[in-house]
C-alpha cells in the first residue's frame, strides 16, 4: 500500500527558519534507511505558506488567497510517499523517525486510494484503464 506521511507545520516552520544541521543530518540518515529498505518513493520539505497561495472554488468562481495562512496545525511542512505492507508498517517507520521539528511536532499518515478502490463505480473499466495508462506514462518520465 502507498501512504503519504505528512509532517505538520509549526509556528517555527511557518516563519521560514531552516532546520538545524543536526536535524538535517538525522533526517538524511533516516531517509537513507527508508531508501535502502525500499520504502521511500519520494519526499520533500515545503516552504512556509507565506510563499504559497490557496484557490477556493465556489461554483464557477475561483478565489485566490495569498499566504501566509493563520492555522498552522492544518498546514503541511513536508511529506514522504512510502510503499509499505500495511498502516502498521508505516506507523512503525514513523516511530523510528527523528523528531521532524524542534519542540513538539506531528506526523500524519494517510493511505492513497488505489485504482481498485474505484472498481465498483466504473463497471466498464474504461475510466480505470485510462487512469492506468496515464500513470504508466508518468512513471516513464
Amino acid at each position: 500500500m502507498r501512504v503519504m506521511v505528512i509532517v505538520k507545520a509549526t509556528k517555527e516552520s511557518e516563519t521560514g527558519v531552516l532546520p538545524s544541521t543536526e536535524l538535517l543530518e538525522a533526517m538524511g540518515k533516516f531517509n537513507e534507511e527508508l531508501v535502502a529498505a525500499g520504502v521511500m518513493l519520494s519526499g520533500d520539505g515545503l516552504k512556509p505558506s507565506s510563499a504559497g497561495a490557496r484557490v477556493t472554488f465556489s461554483g464557477d468562481e475561483r478565489i485566490v488567497t495569498d499566504g501566509p495562512f493563520a492555522e498552522t496545525k492544518e498546514l503541511v511542512a513536508g511529506y514522504w510517499v512510502w510503499q509499505v505492507d500495511s498502516l502498521a508498517d508505516a506507523i512503525a517507520w514513523v516511530k523510528k523517525c527523528p523528531p521532524p521539528m524542534e519542540g513538539e511536532s506531528v506526523i500524519e499518515i494517510r493511505p492513497f486510494y488505489e485504482l481498485e478502490d474505484f472498481a465498483e463505480i466504473d463497471p466498464t473499466g474504461e475510466l480505470l484503464e485510462n487512469e492506468r495508462r496515464m500513470r504508466e506514462e508518468l512513471e516513464g518520465k
